[in-house]
């Protein structure tokens, strides 16, 4: 009676581990990405090289996270420092998809009071979103541009997956699943527009790229209206939080290179594997039960 509970106890775990060093991969191939897309580069050819020396890196120096930590960041045959950002997209990257996969229920799941995810079908749905939202986050920071490979690419991307995968929004009707894929991207797009357009007038400069104006497009693509309504007021949030502690330490330089688009991929993010119990923990406290007497 219990070799069926320990089986299943097994392969979870197993592909758990799987999910984990996956997405190391997949970071190792954003960390690509990352460096060539701005560049208008092929990410394909050539292969992994030193920028320092050309030289091409074998597959076993090449090993997500391990290699890395291996060399101590080092070329192994110049000894050129790598970026710490690749360390940092590849732990990144597979601890995320691990915990897109602990959402799954199968059979311990969900972990950590996440939304649980019953359409296992989703799970590679949700690996490309963060994919997408990690590629964007750090070409944002590192280049102040959001590629429209990720934004426009995900606004078309979100709106044939709704309509295949209508799960994806909570439903089983695929005309209601593209309906919210649509809605979620228009509401995204038009609210982040106006705020941008109203913070221009306001500030007398730009207060929104339109690099952001097409990811939150994106997210609602995928997501959903009510995801993109929490991730403008979350990211407002954590925004504003930085930006008080950079006003209060006098850091001007910092408030001017810091872009939007990395608080919008952080709560998107945080939408996925806790948005409606937030937003139902939200909504409790505006509207409690009523208590009789």
């Amino acid at each position: 009676m219990n070799e069926i509970p320990c089986y299943y106890a097994l392969l979870h775990n197993v592909l758990t581990f799987f999910s984990f060093a996956f997405g190391a991969c997949v970071g190792s191939f954003l960390n690509v990405c990352i460096y060539r897309i701005p560049r208008e580069l092929s990410v394909i050819k050539p292969r992994s090289h030193c920028i320092s020396c050309g030289k091409t890196i074998p597959w076993y120096l090449n090993i997500p996270i391990i290699s890395y930590l291996f060399l101590r960041g080092k070329c192994r045959f110049c000894g050129a420092k790598f970026s710490p950002r690749y360390l940092v997209v590849e732990i990144l990257t597979a601890f995320l998809f691990m915990m897109v996969w602990l959402k799954v229920i199968y059979p311990y799941g969900p972990f950590w009071g996440m939304t649980p995810l019953s359409d296992i079908r989703l799970v590679p749905v949700y690996w490309l979103i963060i994919g997408g939202l990690l590629l964007g986050t750090f070409v944002d920071f590192e280049y102040l541009i959001i590629p429209d490979r990720v934004t426009l690419g995900g606004i078309v991307a979100g709106l044939i997956i709704s309509a295949i995968l209508p799960s994806l929004h909570n439903t089983n009707s695929h005309l209601l699943s593209i309906t919210y894929s649509v809605v979620g991207a228009a509401v995204g797009w038009l609210v982040l527009w106006l705020i941008g357009f109203f913070g221009t007038i306001i500030f007398k400069k730009e207060a929104m790229g339109f690099g952001d104006v097409k990811l939150i497009g994106a997210i609602g693509a995928f997501l959903g209206w009510k995801a993109v309504l929490f991730t403008i007021a979350v990211s407002s949030f954590f925004g504003a939080i930085v930006g008080i502690i950079l006003v209060l330490s006098r850091c001007k330089e910092m408030q001017s290179k810091i872009p939007y688009g990395p608080y919008l991929s952080l709560a998107a993010v945080i939408w996925i594997f806790w948005g409606e119990k937030l937003l139902q923990i939200y909504l409790n406290i505006l509207s409690p039960p009523d208590i009789g007497i």
